[in-house]
């Protein structure tokens, strides 16, 4: 299966999540948060193609990696190869973060089946639209205050967002 990137898989990024993580930038976002800061990622035919074969092969050669973030680009947009490539990475241990610019209900609320297998996969997400009006430099792991980092497995299990306070309450 082939995937749209922005970047090569970045392979030390310490601040899209907890720990040493690698990170899928996904190409293609419909959200154009004004003053976004990977504004480049938003065409959905730009960057390169990639198959999600040597993205995994490339995700198993690494050792010390605490996690995988997927961000973007918005990476729900490619579901499919999204699911491929965390599927592989929760085999080989790694905890799986995903940056949306959807929220965790319009995820639940659309009922599509690779969205939700999708979002299944994770174990935090990063939800909501980056706001201007609400940036916050402070802010570990997202860009404005209206963005929330959730419990995936405990938001899936009761049906509604639960924050994850230990990274809602850091600064960066």
């Amino acid at each position: 299966m082939k995937i749209r990137l922005a970047s090569k898989v970045q392979m030390n990024s310490i601040v899209d999540g907890p720990g040493l993580r690698m990170v899928v930038w996904t190409q293609g976002c419909p959200h154009h948060c004004p003053q976004c800061h990977n504004p480049q990622t938003h065409h959905p035919m730009e960057g390169f193609e990639a198959d999600c074969k040597d993205i995994i092969q490339e995700i198993q050669s690494r050792g010390i990696h605490r996690g995988i973030t997927f961000s973007g680009g918005e990476p729900f947009e490619q579901a499919k190869a999204c699911i491929e490539i965390a599927k592989a990475a929760k085999r080989i241990g790694l905890n799986i973060w995903i940056y949306t610019g959807y929220t965790f209900e319009f995820l639940l609320m659309k009922q599509r089946k690779d969205w939700l297998e999708f979002l299944s996969c994770g174990d935090v997400l990063v939800d909501g639209p980056f706001q201007i009006k609400q940036k916050n430099l402070q802010l570990a792991f997202r860009g404005s205050e209206n963005q929330r980092i959730i419990d995936i497995r405990s938001s899936l299990r009761e049906g509604k967002a639960i924050l994850w306070k230990e990274y809602m309450e850091k600064s960066s």
